[in-house]
């Protein structure tokens, strides 16, 4: 018999890797780091990465080579954190030396001057974000670790802004000259959120409870709410405007109170009707997921129906439930700015301004906090329900065993 020929370990270790630091290199050499115009109103020249001062270069360069490296490495622990680190560190580089360059920009121009982030900045970003979550993810780290490190990558930033280093770019110009105006569409948009918020859960909750014990009427209810999702929030702002206004006209009180066809009332209204599925779906999801072997032991055990379903099936339901509270509420959080077009304020309203005025950085005053609300309550919810899908398990096993 022929002897067995060795087998060789591939030569690239990490796929996604090696294609994320290719779009990385591409938006690096491709795209332009920056943009800069003498005002907000022309067109700027595009400022490439390589005209960047060679400390900035030499800064970025080292974990950039890490990252590229980083997928012919072996896969192991320790491998994929220094890459996560890498990752860290290439993105804190990559804002210093955005920074270092709109200062310089700054200082021989005009006041009017403005340093705009360019195409190539977010390209480089973007990869060198998922880079990050998929080294967390992979290097098996438990979710508190990870929401960790997640929020730790991202101090250097929050100092950076902090301590003034990017005030040169447009927009934190942009956000200077707004500053209570910004502060105040945070508050109106988190008022949205909150707003939608209470109602969905005061009626998602119990239809989501109806819709586990009546199957028949659950799946009705869901089709209902699904129609809803297929209307577009534009046109659901729309349509409630006139019933709205004929409300106020008939009830004074009613108008005085702010319910009105335009401004906050509708708002919250449309952002209901639309997060009611997810909450509606994912309760009657949990509650039905329940095992059987649980329940037979919590009656066995002589627990009426209404304590097996607060004392079993709510904790065990738990982490699905708040899957969909995550939904709900990053789907508000984004719908919330179209709320802006019919008078209720918030971010979108610092959004559509600068659209009207083609401000790109303006549009980008707006847009980050939305985003940065949305992943970090998609972190937060995801990291709550893990937990509490370890210990619905541990508490389920518990139970089976106290029926046996």
């Amino acid at each position: 018999m022929r002897p067995a020929s060795p087998v060789h370990p591939p030569l690239i270790r990490n796929r996604p890797l090696l294609a994320l630091a290719v779009f990385l290199a591409l938006g690096a050499f491709l795209l332009p780091v920056l943009s800069h115009a003498p005002n907000r109103l022309i067109s700027g020249r595009p400022v490439p990465l390589l005209s960047l001062p060679a400390t900035s270069l030499a800064l970025m360069a080292a974990p950039a080579l890490l990252l590229g490296a980083g997928a012919f490495l072996p896969q192991s622990r320790r491998s994929l954190q220094a890459v996560a680190l890498a990752a860290a560190l290439f993105i804190s580089s990559l804002l210093f030396a955005a920074g270092a360059e709109a200062s310089r920009l700054g200082a021989e121009a005009s006041a009017a001057a403005r340093s705009s982030l360019g195409s190539g900045f977010w390209v480089m970003l973007l990869a060198a974000c998922l880079i990050l979550a998929d080294s967390l993810a992979r290097a098996g780290l438990p979710a508190p670790a990870r929401l960790l490190a997640g929020v730790a990558a991202f101090i250097p930033a929050a100092l950076m802004i902090g301590f003034g280093h990017l005030d040169d770019l447009s927009v934190m110009k942009e956000y200077a000259n707004r500053a209570d105006v910004f502060r105040q569409a945070v508050v109106e948009h988190l008022v949205i959120v909150v707003g939608a918020l209470v109602p969905t859960l005061l009626i998602g909750v119990p239809l989501g409870v109806l819709a586990s014990r009546r199957p028949g009427l659950g799946r009705r209810t869901l089709a209902g709410l699904g129609v809803i999702q297929t209307i577009p929030s534009i046109a659901l702002f729309g349509l409630l405007m006139a019933p709205l206004s004929a409300l106020a006209l008939a009830v004074p009180a009613l108008g005085a109170a702010g319910i009105r066809g335009i401004g906050l009332a509708p708002a919250i209204i449309a952002l209901t009707l639309y997060c009611l599925l997810p909450m509606v779906r994912n309760t009657a999801e949990g509650l039905a997921r329940t095992p059987r072997g649980v329940v037979q032991a919590a009656r066995g055990m002589g627990l009426t129906e209404r304590q097996i379903l607060w004392r079993v099936r709510v904790p065990l339901a738990l982490p699905v439930f708040l899957s969909g509270l995550r939904v709900t509420l990053a789907q508000s959080i984004g719908l919330a700015a179209v709320a802006a077009l019919i008078g209720a304020g918030g971010l979108g309203s610092i959004m559509f301004q600068g659209l009207f005025a083609n401000a790109l950085d303006l549009v980008l005053l707006g847009a980050v906090p939305i985003v940065v609300m949305v992943m970090a309550v998609d972190a937060l919810f995801r990291f709550a329900a893990g937990s509490l899908r370890i210990g619905a398990s541990d508490g389920a096993t518990a139970a089976t065993g106290a029926g046996r």
